[in-house]
């Protein structure tokens, strides 16, 4: 079985499995993390959705990554990591992986060319709390000028005030705030403590 971790673990080798334990474990795992993330994932509306990333969901990708490329080597696997932790909150932030989908190509090839920036333009807001828009794309740019990427990835910096609140029930929202786009939600509460636990 996979070790145990928190949700801000950076992962190291000692926490992902063999290729063959990974592959006898596999199924269990896959069911596992898609149970983790019932509770990370929020539809800001019918097609635009945030997954909240933590350790047990980047290792998932990674193992997934590892399997589909044969990568045993230790050379390899630990590229692998590095390009793959900074997606874990650090216990100041909520990382996002934000997914825009359209199952026509012609209307997401639209849709994209009217999206460009709405990156930038998603925001969290505790209650009672100053709204915070989030970072976007810090590894590399995925937008050009005449259209946005249909995914990209989002760090939403959180004071010390916000995680007092949203570790004593204070309800959270998230929305965009962009011309082409404009949404809010509020976010379920069991979606929000499992957030909170990314909090240190």
């Amino acid at each position: 079985m996979l070790p145990s971790i928190s949700p801000t673990t950076k992962l190291k080798r000692e926490h992902l499995l063999t290729l063959e334990a990974y592959s006898r474990e596999r199924d269990a795992v896959r069911r596992a993390v898609i149970e983790h993330k019932k509770n990370r994932s929020v539809h800001l509306d019918d097609h635009i959705t945030l997954v909240f990333e933590d350790a047990i969901t980047v290792r998932y990708q990674i193992q997934e990554i590892l399997r589909v490329e044969r990568i045993f080597e230790e050379a390899g696997i630990n590229e692998e990591l590095e390009s793959y932790n900074p997606l874990i909150p650090d216990g100041s932030n909520l990382k996002a992986t934000m997914l825009i989908q359209y199952e026509d190509p012609e209307t997401r090839k639209k849709a994209l060319e009217e999206l460009v920036g709405v990156e930038h333009k998603v925001w969290l807001e505790v209650k009672d709390c100053e709204r915070v828009f989030a970072i976007a794309d810090e590894d590399l740019e995925r937008s050009t000028a005449s259209k946005t990427a249909a995914v990209h990835f989002l760090r939403f910096e959180l004071d010390a005030e916000m995680t007092r609140r949203l570790r004593a029930g204070a309800g959270l929202s998230l929305g965009i705030d962009f011309a082409a786009r404009q949404c809010a939600v509020a976010v379920a509460p069991e979606a929000r403590d499992a957030l909170t636990r990314d909090l240190g």
